[in-house]
């Protein structure tokens, strides 16, 4: 029997749909060549030869998907976040990702990052590089390694921003080129995604270019989309041909029309723009930290789930300066609430099931049948052992993983498994 084929038992807990968990205390989670089996609450015959792994009282979740994580601002989480977007990426971030130029230091920082991303709840990201082709390749090498599963992406700038990270538009996508042929077919977990920074940093050259190149090879896309009112007002200016600031991405064939595409925040995105994301397929990806930090706003994730939208959670390193998506689901919560309290009483805030599911099922559809515990599904799971900071009377799984939601912490994962292998 395959390494990747075995029983799990413990306390499950995944999605019914975005507004019902679903419970099986005591239940038999069955994995069999990467792939759910089933969930039981007793264990069939025809599985009672596989091995067993038993997690006894312990909390049993899927895989967290991460839309949006920047791995060179992983070193510098916590700092300037007393600055708004646009002056943290010229005082912070920018500075940050120069560095990479360097490969011994891309290699370092990388690893560290890898690492931490590694021991946390998340088993699937998104991941931004830098534009540096030969640092993005090993971020790529790391993450592979590491048995996670990621797009990563180079990023493209040709401007509005630092000499050292500008680069220009035909090299630029040259780089991107060979990076592609570099990397194809060296990695079984780990995959390419094509990353204009956002439309402020990429001349409309480099935009059609890139777009060109989605097409081209069916890549997917991601990148920034409505995030702050400045940022905004100068996509407004910078792009007079786009009625609103997705509607430029879309004209360059950047939104979904050749391949999936991730829109990060979407905090102040209007009718039109919500609409078409909803036509093309866009995935939101909402990343409540990074956006109170940045004093972007909240976005209103309660409008795109009616509506029918994608929509997953992001971290947003450094934005966010936490890793874990359980974090991220606390946050979706309590900004959704801060919103309806001040803002907008028509959108009620997100329930417990519905930030679950995003950081579970939402997020983790991008990567296909990912995220919960069904029949066909590829089996990503999480062991939580929360049992230290249990009260004396006893709480459902449901209430245990609202708790998690807000206490758990890396220290307490027990074991993460990936497409059914186990990464410890």
């Amino acid at each position: 029997m395959k390494s990747n084929s075995f029983v799990l038992r413990g306390d499950l807990c995944d999605s019914r749909s975005p507004q019902k968990l679903r419970t099986l205390e005591k239940g038999y989670l069955v994995c069999i060549d990467g792939l759910c089996a089933g969930r039981f609450p007793v264990l069939p015959e025809a599985y009672a030869d596989l091995p067993l792994i038993d997690c006894a009282g312990k909390l049993v979740i899927p895989g967290l998907t991460d839309l949006h994580v920047h791995a060179p601002q992983y070193p510098f989480r916590g700092l300037g976040m007393d600055l708004e977007l646009l002056d943290w990426l010229q005082a912070r971030t920018f500075p940050e990702e120069a560095k990479y130029a360097d490969l011994t230091y891309a290699q370092a920082a990388y690893g560290k990052f890898v690492h931490d991303l590694r021991r946390s709840p998340n088993t699937r990201a998104c991941v931004f590089a830098t534009v540096h082709r030969a640092a993005t390749a090993a971020l790529m090498e790391l993450l592979e390694d590491s048995g996670l599963v990621c797009a990563v992406g180079k990023v493209n700038m040709d401007r509005d921003c630092p000499d050292a990270l500008r680069e220009e538009t035909s090299a630029s996508l040259e780089e991107t080129r060979q990076w592609l042929e570099e990397t194809a077919g060296r990695f079984e977990r780990v995959t390419p995604i094509l990353t204009p920074r956002f439309v402020p940093s990429c001349s409309d050259t480099l935009m059609k270019g890139l777009g060109a190149l989605a097409a081209e090879r069916g890549l997917p896309v991601q990148s920034h989309l409505s995030e702050n009112r400045g940022e905004v007002e100068l996509v407004s200016r910078l792009r007079p041909d786009a009625r609103f600031y997705g509607e430029a991405y879309d004209r360059d064939d950047l939104f979904g029309a050749h391949g999936k595409a991730i829109m990060a925040h979407c905090v102040l995105s209007g009718e039109e723009e919500t609409a078409l994301m909803g036509v093309r397929g866009v995935f939101v990806a909402h990343c409540p930290q990074s956006n109170a930090n940045l004093a972007s706003g909240v976005a209103p994730v309660r409008r795109y789930l009616e509506r029918g939208l994608r929509v997953g959670l992001g971290s947003d390193v450094a934005g966010g300066v936490h890793m874990s998506i359980l974090r991220a689901m606390a946050d979706a919560i309590q900004c959704s609430k801060l919103r309806w309290a001040i803002q907008d009483k028509s959108l009620k805030p997100l329930t417990v099931a519905e930030a679950f599911w995003l950081g579970t099922a939402g997020g983790g559809e991008f990567f296909g049948r990912v995220g919960r515990f069904e029949p066909g599904y590829e089996l990503d799971a999480v062991v939580i052992d929360d049992a230290p900071g249990l009260p004396p009377s006893p709480l459902s799984v449901a209430e245990r993983l609202e708790r998690a939601i807000y206490l758990a912490e890396d220290r307490d994962i027990l074991h993460k498994f990936v497409r059914g292998r186990q990464l410890f």
